[in-house]
């Protein structure tokens, strides 16, 4: 047992309750689920509300845990840190970075979040990044899925990353998200990726209108603009 409690939040993933067994497998404890929460910021805060712990697991809907990963060897998060985030492949560009990885925070840090487009980046004081890969982000479990994470991500690094990372090493994210021709529904992926980019531009502007990535009814409402409603996802 590592000591920390831990939460899987998901939204409307097809895949979120295989996810949620096989984390709670993995880190051999049960793991506390919050489905369905309508706005990103207040999701996040009630994650602070249902753990006992002040420091704990957070993985997304969409996250997949390696199965080699050892909960029981994870340190505490120092003083002044917020949050710490493991690596999780992309399994359109099979590139590993933060997007999408297992995180540990800490509860009073997420009762002060701010406001930021990315919101855990608004937590108060320092994120690390654990130079770890700890399992894969299958955002792309259906064509509409893979598009929106493409889209927002691509969006966020093209009005520029909320966590300091450099102009090269954007640009080469934004390139991979863009270029990636392997995995389910990967041609979506590069179409979420080419229309964030030019959403980002055309907002440049006007910050409110990045409120939109955040909002699921705009984002599907746009995914229809331009996709319609590709088989499989028909009622």
């Amino acid at each position: 047992m590592s000591g920390f409690d831990a939460v899987f939040l998901s939204y409307d993933e097809p895949f979120a309750h295989r996810l949620h067994t096989r984390l709670e497998r993995t880190l051999n404890m049960p793991v506390k689920r919050l489905h369905g929460v309508h706005g990103m910021r207040r999701a996040y805060r009630l994650c602070a509300e249902v753990v006992d712990t002040d420091q704990f697991f957070l993985a997304d809907g969409d996250f997949d845990i390696h199965s080699t990963f050892s909960p029981g060897a994870v340190e505490p998060l120092d003083e002044g840190v917020s949050m710490r985030v493991w690596w999780a492949v992309n399994p359109v560009t099979g590139h590993a970075y933060g997007y999408g990885g297992l995180k540990l925070l800490r509860r009073t840090a997420l009762r002060q979040i701010g406001n930021a487009v990315d919101v855990l980046a608004a937590l108060p004081g320092r994120t690390e990044f654990a130079r770890e890969t700890a399992g894969v982000t299958r955002f792309n479990q259906s064509p509409f899925h893979a598009w929106k994470a493409a889209f927002r991500e691509c969006a966020m690094l093209t009005r520029g990353s909320e966590y300091g990372m450099s102009a090269g090493r954007t640009t080469e994210r934004i390139r991979a998200w863009t270029s990636g021709r392997e995995g389910e529904y990967a041609a979506y992926v590069a179409s979420g990726a080419r229309q964030g980019i030019a959403f980002a531009r055309q907002a440049a502007a006007d910050r409110k209108a990045f409120d939109h990535l955040n909002d699921p009814a705009w984002l599907r409402s746009r995914f229809t603009a331009v996709h319609g409603t590709p088989e499989g996802m028909r009622a």
